[in-house]
C-alpha cells in the first residue's frame, strides 16, 4: 500500500471524530497507530467474522516483508513475522488489523494496518440427497433452507420432499431439524424455514 492509500484511509477518521489537523504540534505515532488500526470499515467488513480457509491480505504501510496475502488455518491462526500466531478466526476484519497493530507497536513505530477479506471459503452450507446439484453453496447473510433449495436446481423426481431435514452441529452434538417442504410453501410451518449456519448440511432423501 502506498502512502496516499493510507493517508485516504486515516485522515477522514481523524476529521470525523473532530479532531483537527495542527501543523504546531509533532505528530504522534501512538495516535497515528490507533486511527489506521480503527479505519472506517464497511457494513459487510464490520458484520462478516473471519473463519477457517478464509483468504486475508494484510497490508502493513511500509512493511514489504508482512504485507501478504494468506490463508487462514484450520485452527483459525495465521502466521506473521514478529508476530508468529495470530488468532483471526471469529473476529472482523477490523478487528483483526487492531489485533495486528497492537502486536506490532513492540517492534515498528507506528504501524498501519488494513485487514481484507479476500475469499470466503468458511462460509458454506451443503445440500445431499436427491436435488439437481448437489455439494457445497455460498451461505450468504440470512439464508434460509428454502433458499438454499432453490440454488440447487430443485428436486428429483424420488425426492421424498415432507422428509427433508438440516444436520446441524450445536455443542459438539450433530442434531436434526425437520423441514417440510410442501408445509413450508404453503405457508403452514414458516418455524421450519429456519436461517442456516455454517457447516449446515440440508439432506433431501
Amino acid at each position: 500500500m502506498n502512502a496516499a492509500g493510507s493517508l485516504f484511509l486515516v485522515l477522514p477518521l481523524c476529521l470525523g471524530l473532530g479532531q483537527q489537523p495542527d501543523s504546531k504540534k509533532p505528530a504522534n505515532p501512538a495516535a497515528s497507530s490507533q486511527a489506521a488500526a480503527a479505519a472506517p470499515a464497511t457494513p459487510a467488513e464490520v458484520e462478516y467474522k473471519i473463519g477457517p480457509q478464509d483468504v486475508l491480505r494484510i497490508d502493513v504501510w511500509k512493511e514489504p516483508d508482512i504485507t501478504r496475502t494468506i490463508p487462514v488455518r484450520p485452527d483459525g491462526m495465521i502466521s506473521l513475522p514478529l508476530l508468529n500466531d495470530v488468532q483471526a478466526a471469529g473476529l472482523t476484519a477490523h478487528e483483526l488489523a487492531t489485533s495486528i497493530t497492537k502486536g506490532l507497536e513492540k517492534y515498528i513505530n507506528g504501524p498501519q494496518v488494513t485487514v481484507t477479506v479476500m475469499e470466503i471459503n468458511s462460509r458454506r452450507v451443503y445440500v445431499t440427497g436427491e436435488v439437481a446439484r448437489a455439494g457445497a453453496i455460498p451461505l450468504l447473510p440470512n439464508m434460509t433452507v428454502l433458499q438454499a433449495l432453490s440454488s440447487s436446481g430443485g428436486f428429483t423426481q424420488f425426492a421424498k420432499i415432507k422428509g427433508i431435514y438440516v444436520l446441524r452441529q450445536e455443542g459438539g452434538k450433530q442434531v436434526k431439524l425437520p423441514f417440510n417442504y410442501k408445509e413450508v410453501i404453503a405457508g403452514k410451518k414458516p418455524e421450519d424455514n429456519i436461517q442456516l449456519h455454517p457447516g449446515d448440511v440440508i439432506v433431501v432423501p
